[in-house]
């Protein structure tokens, strides 16, 4: 008896935990679809300034699996208007590619190749397996999420970043990435 009332004392904490403070989508939200592992946050706030060479791997990151993910929606998807938003990224994001090579480039900073972290991975898989009547669906949650992600980092790189080149490449590119965040908006309210 005394286990379970302890028990239930530290899960009633434990649920407490959130207070009147915490986000109130969090505690009501429908349940995820198992294929869309990675919540989507309604509006990012700007991360803290990354390092340079943090910055430029993260850009570069982030680019290609918006570039890759969009190839692999382009191989199963059959509607024009997701078709369209995924081609605009691979346009879209080689040239915020090349803004911020050439921004490194000029701020002496090394370009390394870009290398995708482990959650670019799971939903770049996620929109892989997924099958035709779900890969909408999964596309544009995770693009939803990963340009949230952008634009913190774009934000806070413009914000308070170490190279002023770079610094001018992420401001430009902030209002890229919005833009494609107000599209998604239009695809998938």
């Amino acid at each position: 008896m005394k286990i379970w009332m302890a028990a239930a004392a530290i899960a009633a904490l434990v649920a407490g935990c959130g207070g009147p403070d915490s986000n109130e989508a969090d505690r009501t939200a429908a349940p995820a679809d198992t294929a869309m592992s990675a919540p989507v946050p309604a509006a990012p706030a700007a991360a803290p300034a990354a390092s340079t060479a943090d910055y430029i791997a993260k850009a570069g990151a982030g680019d290609l699996w918006e570039i890759e993910s969009s190839k692999a929606l382009l191989a199963k998807s059959k509607d024009a208007k997701v078709r369209a938003f995924a081609e605009m990224m691979i346009d879209h994001h080689g040239k915020s590619t090349a803004k911020v090579k050439a921004a490194a480039t000029a701020a002496d900073a090394e370009v390394p190749a870009p290398k995708l972290d482990a959650d670019q991975e799971k939903m770049l898989a996620d929109i892989k397996g997924a099958d035709v009547a779900a890969i909408d669906k999964i596309y544009l949650a995770h693009q939803k999420a990963a340009h949230d992600a952008a634009l913190a980092l774009h934000q806070g790189y413009a914000a308070g970043g170490e190279a002023a080149a770079l610094k001018q490449a992420a401001a430009e590119i902030v209002p890229v990435v919005e833009a494609h965040r107000a599209e998604l908006g239009r695809l998938a309210p």
